[in-house]
């Protein structure tokens, strides 16, 4: 049987159509009484959800920055969701995410997103992610040991993912699968991207966290999303679309054709593919189309027809071949091809919140005399910390003239 993503055509974030598109999203998938039913799922038996049991909405807190710049997950999917859990009497609900900025809390961030007034409005209170506790994970393949948030490691099974259509300078995109980095506490986040550098090694801490926290539902926000220089500094885009799914990686795999791009140059996908988080493969995924013109509701859709019906293939997205593994025969040339974190300098106000989020002891990026922050290339891991939490987006990612004829004529 092929695993089943669900599609709708949202056009706008008022809020009856959006809760109108979140309903049909769950209906499409069997009700909340089939989602929150037992299964198996990533190696474990996931226990039944009941009306009393606690649930933890898990929406993307990145960074404080309003709805219309597409960083979070917008307030009235959030909202929709919530008000559909009350309605169906579920009585026990928290939300909340481990922010990019550890200065900043859950709670601080949420407000500055607008999802703290909504989750106060229908009496979601926030959980507790603000401290954490270590948790041992030994079937695990690049991560033994995750610091949880204590709200997640209480309830592992208890997630419902609401995650953000984004572009992602390391993994090429956030989704469903990377959304699950929220879950880690605080400065941890940090010491895993110094200790795993790259994106195939982050990506398999990727993996084995969505193996140890296991949502319930995985729900994606792409009435708008964000393209280009992603995940806090990129541009809304409209896509028109919330997707749905029971299984992370088949719910990215369906963006990745919405924009165009191949997933198996995502990082993420592969190592979660690979560590049996789900399923990416286009031929064992079908998509239930919904409010989609010249569709009749609910006929299965391959991710290629979907993607010809509601796609953007002009999404500003790295699709680029990467270059290790295929041009190590460059030897020292390899590094013409290589992309960094650049300080447009215009745009920078000498905040210094790039210096605290670098995740180096000995810092790749310093305060210099001018109070603007200075780059040493030979420390930078090119984790793009630093870009993600500026709030100026006064960082971009520099490629030289060689990778961007390489990228635009070889597909480097």
């Amino acid at each position: 049987m092929k695993i089943k993503v669900a599609l709708v055509r949202c056009d706008s974030y008022d809020r009856d159509k959006v809760k109108a598109a979140i309903t049909k999203l769950i209906d499409a998938l069997g009700g909340f009484e089939a989602i929150f039913a037992e299964r198996k799922a990533c190696g474990v038996t996931l226990p039944a959800i009941s009306s009393d049991s606690p649930l933890i909405l898990k929406p993307n807190l990145l960074a404080k920055a309003p709805p219309e710049k597409a960083v979070a997950t917008h307030p009235e999917v959030f909202r929709a969701v919530g008000e559909l859990l009350r309605e169906r009497g579920y009585s026990s609900i928290t939300y909340g995410d481990s922010p990019g900025n550890p200065v900043l809390s859950t709670e601080k961030t949420a407000d500055g997103c607008g999802i703290k007034a909504v989750a106060d409005e229908l009496g979601i209170p926030v959980g507790d992610f603000g401290s954490g506790r270590e948790v041992e994970f030994p079937q695990a393949r690049a991560s033994k040991r995750f610091v949880l948030c204590n709200e997640i490691a209480d309830n592992p099974y208890g997630v419902i993912n609401l995650c953000k259509m984004k572009t992602h300078q390391l993994e090429r995109i956030t989704g469903a699968t990377k959304n699950s980095f929220g879950c880690v506490f605080g400065m941890n986040k940090a010491a895993f991207h110094a200790r795993f550098a790259t994106p195939e090694t982050f990506a398999r801490v990727i993996a084995d966290l969505n193996r140890l926290v296991v949502p319930r539902l995985h729900i994606m926000d792409g009435v708008v999303a964000m393209e280009g220089n992603g995940p806090a500094s990129g541009e809304p885009v409209e896509m028109n679309v919330i997707l749905a799914s029971l299984d992370p990686v088949a719910l990215d795999a369906t963006f990745c054709h919405l924009i165009d791009l191949n997933a198996d140059l995502v990082p993420t996908q592969l190592a979660c593919m690979e560590a049996g988080v789900g399923e990416g493969r286009e031929e064992e995924i079908s998509v239930i189309a919904i409010d989609v013109p010249m569709i009749p509701d609910g006929k299965e859709l391959t991710l290629d027809e979907v993607a010809a019906k509601c796609g953007n293939r002009y999404f500003d997205v790295q699709r680029g071949k990467d270059y290790r593994g295929r041009f190590r025969v460059l030897g020292p040339f390899a590094k013409l091809l290589e992309k960094k974190p650049h300080i447009v300098r215009g745009r920078c106000v000498g905040c210094g919140i790039c210096v605290e989020t670098c995740p180096l002891e000995d810092k790749a990026i310093l305060m210099g005399p001018d109070r603007k922050p200075v780059y040493d290339y030979s420390k930078c891991i090119k984790c793009y910390c630093c870009q993600e939490m500026c709030p100026e987006k006064a960082i971009s990612v520099k490629k030289s003239l060689v990778a961007r004829i390489s990228d635009r004529r070889w597909g480097v």
